[in-house]
Order: C-alpha cells, then sequence, then structure tokens
C-alpha cells in the first residue's frame, strides 16, 4: 500500500464513520457513468427550481430512483448527476460545470460524500436557492473528511480498514469500496437483503485521497440549508451529522434509517427537498 493509502486507512481507523454514498452502484468503473435526466432538467423555474441530486462514493445515481419518481410527480424537472469520485477538487468542478449548463434556480441534493461535493460546488452560483443534505458529509474550509471519524466525538458507525478492499484504478490511482461481506450491516441495514446484495455487487470504488484532501470554502455559509439524520447508520455517524446540521444551521429532521435513507425513506427524503424548493422561493 503506497502512502496515500496508508493515510486513507488510517483516517477509516479512527472511527467507522468516514465514508460515503449509496445510491445504487457499478463495480470497478473509475469513470462517471452518464447522467440520470428528466425530460428537460435545465428549464427550472421560481415556482419549480431544477433539483440536483448527488450520490456518494461507492455509488451511482440510479439509487435516487424513487425520490425522482415523487419530485416528477411534483412537478420539479430533476438532474441525478453522475458523480466522478476521482477527488474533492476534481467532483466539485465537474458538478460546478453541469451546473453551469442549467438554466433558473437550483436546489441541491448530495448524500454522503456528495453533500461534501455540493458543498465545494455551489459556493459563489448565484442561482443555488437551497443545499440538503441527506447523511452527508458537510465540510468547512480546510476540514478533511477523514478527521470525522474519530470515535470518540463521533461513535457509531463501523466503516474501517477491515470492511475496505483497495484495488488500483487503471491510471494507478488507489481505490476503495466496501467489501460485499460487510456492505448490507454498514451501508443498508434496513433495505432487503436481495437489493442490498445488488447494491453491494454493483458499487463503485472511489479514490482513497478523497478522505484527506482539503475541502474548499463552504457554500453553506452562504446558501439556507436542510439537512436529514439518519438514526441508526453506520457508515457515518449520526453524531457527526449532527454535528454537520447544527452548525450550518440547517432545518433538521431526523428518520430510523440506514446509511441508505434515500431509497428506505424515499418520501421522507422527497418531502423534505420539497420543503427546501418551497422555502426557497
Amino acid at each position: 500500500m503506497n502512502a496515500t493509502s496508508k493515510i486513507a486507512a488510517a483516517a477509516f481507523s479512527l472511527a467507522a464513520a468516514a465514508t460515503l454514498a449509496l445510491s445504487a452502484c457499478t463495480t470497478g468503473t473509475s469513470s462517471a457513468d452518464p447522467p440520470t435526466e428528466t425530460p428537460d432538467p435545465a428549464g427550472g423555474s421560481a415556482e419549480h427550481p431544477t433539483i440536483v441530486l448527488v450520490h456518494g462514493a461507492f455509488a451511482d445515481a440510479s439509487g435516487w430512483e424513487g425520490v425522482i419518481d415523487r419530485l416528477r410527480d411534483g412537478g420539479y424537472p430533476v438532474l441525478a448527476v453522475a458523480n466522478p469520485l476521482r477527488g474533492l477538487g476534481k467532483d466539485s468542478a465537474y458538478l460546478r460545470g453541469v451546473l453551469d449548463t442549467i438554466d433558473g434556480p437550483l436546489v441541491l441534493v448530495g448524500h454522503s460524500y456528495g453533500g461534501a461535493v455540493i458543498t465545494n460546488a455551489a459556493t459563489g452560483d448565484p442561482d443555488v436557492a437551497a443545499l440538503v443534505y441527506v447523511a452527508a458529509f458537510v465540510p468547512d474550509e480546510g476540514e478533511v473528511l477523514g478527521q470525522f471519524a474519530d470515535p470518540e466525538a463521533y461513535p457509531g458507525a463501523l466503516l474501517g480498514p477491515d470492511s475496505l478492499v483497495h484495488r488500483p484504478s487503471p491510471d494507478g490511482e488507489d481505490e476503495v469500496s466496501i467489501d460485499p461481506d460487510r456492505f448490507g450491516e454498514i451501508f443498508a441495514a434496513d433495505l432487503p437483503t436481495d437489493v442490498t446484495a445488488n447494491l453491494a455487487t454493483r458499487q463503485r470504488p472511489v479514490a482513497s485521497t478523497v478522505f484527506g484532501e482539503p475541502s474548499g470554502p463552504a457554500a453553506w455559509r452562504d446558501i439556507p440549508s436542510w439537512y436529514q439524520v439518519s438514526t441508526e447508520d453506520k457508515a457515518i455517524s449520526p453524531a457527526a451529522q449532527r454535528f454537520f446540521a447544527d452548525r450550518a444551521g440547517s432545518e433538521t429532521v431526523e428518520v430510523e434509517a440506514s446509511h441508505a435513507a434515500f431509497i428506505s425513506h424515499e418520501r421522507a427524503t422527497a418531502e423534505l427537498i420539497e420543503s427546501a424548493a418551497n422555502a426557497a422561493r
């Protein structure tokens, strides 16, 4: 294991909290899949801003399917972005490029690592009216995601070096994914076992460098935010989630759910997003 990998593993070993995301997952590919879009995602209005959904690590955009259906039923244009998972700076720049192609007001939604991405990408964008965090990281400027793995400060998570699989990417980068045998208990304990098994099989790896890369200026300091805490989360500590929500001054709700609440509690997730959209008008 190279130096970068050791740093990432050490960050994980501080606790079981520092890791990210679920939306669905696709095995072993380092490149992002095409965005999952509703028809005409670039046509938001003050009445119905465009909702931009950003998944986290070990995931792809398909996990948002139930949330997308509910938002579309409410008349919202929706874009589920394919997060590249190559690094916080790269992923945030990619998302900002996508946002620049969309007309009208925006509501950004980030799950897990996707929360860090929207926190960076939205900074300085006058079109972003609200940020919604779903069991997500919400870093401040200069912070790294690995620091939120301290088991004493942020207890309750299980993800650590013994549950991660390291592999080199085609370009030589170290990537990590969750051991499929541990995926259910850590990530999606409230989903049916067959669904969890499929998610574990399809997961996408993330560059291990994301855990030690400093975050940039935080958009939540200037943009209103909402936060959904998963009280049974074993990937990101619920204590860390409450810390993020409190520090950002977010409107906060809690659901008795795993890290995969946006799948197991799709209605609650969609309702929170709609509340943010309504308040941001």
